[in-house]
C-alpha cells in the first residue's frame, strides 16, 4: 500500500484533493459568442440559418452579430467530425450542418449549429473525444452558501454554461475516443484498488465524485475515504446519480417516478404562458393557465448556483429575444412539454437522493480521509504536466480555414 498519511476525521479543505487533482485534463466552457446558434428546438436553427445565408452585406453582418473572434468574413477550420464549410460565411455559407444535441448548462438540453465559423470558441479538443463512450463531468461555478451540487454529468457535448458564478471546467472521463485512456491521475486507480481491496475503475471514481464532491472557491473538493466500505457506499450512490443524469444514455433506463407520482399535464399549457408559479399545497407547476402536477417541492426548489433549474428552463424558452435569436416556434411545441415532464422527473429523483448524499457526507465528516500529502507520498500527486494536456487523437486530417488541411 502506497498512500501514507490519512487526515484525521473530516480533514481540512486544504488537505483534501480537488477534482482537478483526480481528473487533471480539463477544458474551458464553450464560448458561442452569439445567442442564436443554440435553441431548444432544431427547426428554429434551420430557419435562422436560412435567414442569415439569404442576407447580404450590412444586413447579414447585423444578423450575424460580429465579435472580435468571428464575423461573416472570418474563415475557420471545420469542427472535428463535422463536414462544414471553412470559407468565410459571407462568401460561401455551404450546406446547412445538421444540429447537434448539447447540454446547455446543468440539466438543460438544447441544439447547436456545429459550424466553427459561427462560434467564438468551440473547443475542438472536446469534439475530438465526444463519442458513444464518453461521459463529461461539468463543474458548476462556485457560489458561497450554495447547497446545490458541485458538478453534473452528461453524455452530450456540454457547453459548460453556469447559471450563476464563474463557469467551471469541463472534464471528459476519457482522453481518447473509444473509452480509451481514462482522464485520471496516473496510478490513482491502482492506489485506490490496493487501499480498498476492490477493483477501482474510471467509472467508479466519477461515480464517487458525483456523490461526494462539494463546491469550493478552488473547484470541487473530492474527499476520499480511507475506509473501503464507505467508498463502496458512495460509489453505489454515485452510480444511481449518474444513471438519472444520463437519462437513459448508454443503454440505461430513462428515469421514471413511481406510479401516482408521475407528473402529467392537468390543464393545457397555452401557446405563450405568461409566467411560471408553483403551488406547494397542490404540488402543481403553473405555466400561465397551464397546470402540471404532481411536481414535488424537491423538483421545484432544485437549484444550481442558487438558481432554480425549472425557472431557468422556462425563462430560456419564453424570454424576449432580438435578431435571429427571436426566430422560434410560434406556440408551445408538444416536445417542449415532454422535455419539461422529463426534467421534473430527473430533478425530483435527484432531490430524493439528497438524504443519502447527506448520510455519505456526514460519515465522511467523521472518517479518516486520504490527503493530498498522502497522494504525494504515493506518487500520485503532482500529476505530470502531460496529463493536463489533450492527448494526441488526430488519426485523420482535419480541414482548416479556406479548405486547407490543418497541420497535425
Amino acid at each position: 500500500m502506497a498512500a501514507g498519511a490519512a487526515a484525521g476525521a473530516g480533514g481540512s479543505d486544504d488537505a483534501l484533493p480537488l477534482l482537478d487533482d483526480l481528473m487533471p485534463w480539463s477544458v474551458r466552457p464553450l464560448r458561442p459568442g452569439r445567442p442564436w446558434v443554440t435553441a431548444p428546438d432544431a427547426a428554429s436553427l434551420r430557419a435562422r440559418w436560412d435567414l442569415l445565408a439569404g442576407a447580404e452585406g450590412a444586413e447579414q453582418e447585423r444578423l450575424f452579430r460580429p465579435s472580435r473572434s468571428r464575423t461573416p468574413l472570418t474563415p475557420a477550420a471545420a469542427l472535428p467530425g463535422r463536414p462544414t464549410g471553412t470559407s468565410a460565411f459571407a462568401r460561401d455559407p455551404g450546406p446547412y450542418p445538421e444540429p447537434v444535441r448539447i447540454a446547455h448548462g446543468p440539466f438543460d438540453e438544447q441544439w447547436l449549429i456545429p459550424d466553427h465559423r459561427l462560434l467564438d470558441a468551440a473547443r475542438p479538443e472536446l469534439w475530438r473525444v465526444a463519442d458513444g463512450h464518453q461521459v463529461f463531468a461539468v463543474e458548476h461555478g462556485y457560489v458561497p452558501q450554495d447547497g446545490g451540487p458541485a458538478l453534473s454529468v452528461t453524455t452530450l457535448l456540454p457547453d459548460g454554461h453556469s447559471p450563476a458564478g464563474r463557469p467551471g471546467r469541463i472534464r471528459p472521463l476519457y482522453r481518447r475516443p473509444g473509452g480509451r485512456e481514462p482522464n485520471l491521475a496516473p496510478g490513482l486507480t491502482e492506489e485506490l484498488t490496493t487501499r480498498y481491496g476492490t477493483p477501482v475503475t474510471a467509472g467508479s471514481v466519477l461515480a464517487w465524485a458525483v456523490a461526494a464532491a462539494r463546491p469550493s472557491p478552488a473547484g470541487p473538493l473530492v474527499p476520499l475515504p480511507a475506509d473501503g466500505a464507505l467508498w463502496a457506499r458512495g460509489v453505489e450512490l454515485g452510480e444511481e446519480l449518474l444513471r438519472l443524469q444520463l437519462r437513459g444514455a448508454r443503454g440505461g433506463e430513462r428515469p421514471r417516478l413511481p406510479g401516482g407520482r408521475r407528473p402529467y399535464v392537468r390543464a393545457a399549457i397555452p401557446p405563450r404562458p405568461d409566467g411560471l408559479r408553483y403551488d406547494a399545497a397542490e404540488e402543481a407547476l403553473l405555466l400561465g393557465e397551464g397546470r402540471v402536477s404532481p411536481v414535488p417541492v424537491g423538483a421545484w426548489d432544485f437549484r444550481v448556483g442558487g438558481v432554480r433549474m425549472l425557472e431557468l428552463w422556462f425563462e430560456r424558452r419564453t424570454a424576449e429575444a432580438e435578431g435571429l435569436a427571436a426566430v422560434g416556434p410560434r406556440g408551445w411545441p408538444q416536445e417542449r412539454t415532454s422535455e419539461l415532464l422529463e426534467l421534473i422527473t430527473v430533478l425530483a429523483l435527484l432531490a430524493g437522493l439528497r438524504p443519502a448524499q447527506q448520510e455519505v457526507r456526514e460519515r465522511l465528516a467523521e472518517a479518516d480521509l486520504l490527503t493530498r500529502d498522502g497522494l504525494r507520498t504515493a506518487g500520485i500527486l503532482p500529476v505530470p504536466a502531460s496529463a493536463r494536456l489533450p492527448a494526441s487523437v488526430l488519426d485523420h486530417q482535419e480541414e482548416g480555414p479556406e479548405g486547407q488541411f490543418a497541420l497535425l
